[in-house]
């Protein structure tokens, strides 16, 4: 089952302000691992508090907050921020 990955245009100023290297490590996260997975929710851990209902993905030292709607398979990135930034 392949899903498919919607970035916010938050995400996606996020991302494009991030390094080269950073930038394409959670790029191919993104696309290799998490779109092919039959379901995001094993690679990630679900927040809980105010962030409640929300998933979260580790790669390095950056963290990658998503929503998961499974009606229609996709995965909507809402933030991408370093760890001691992600939960404020």
């Amino acid at each position: 089952m392949a899903w498919r990955i919607e970035l916010t245009a938050t995400a996606a100023k996020q991302l494009s302000r991030l390094g080269a290297v950073e930038a394409r490590r959670i790029t191919r996260f993104l696309r290799d691992r998490l779109a092919g997975a039959d379901d995001p929710r094993r690679l990630g851990r679900a927040l809980t508090g105010p962030l409640g209902g929300l998933w979260r993905y580790r790669v390095g030292d950056y963290r990658v907050i998503c929503e998961i709607r499974d009606d229609r398979l996709v995965v909507l990135v809402l933030r991408i921020a370093h760890r001691r930034d992600a939960y404020r």
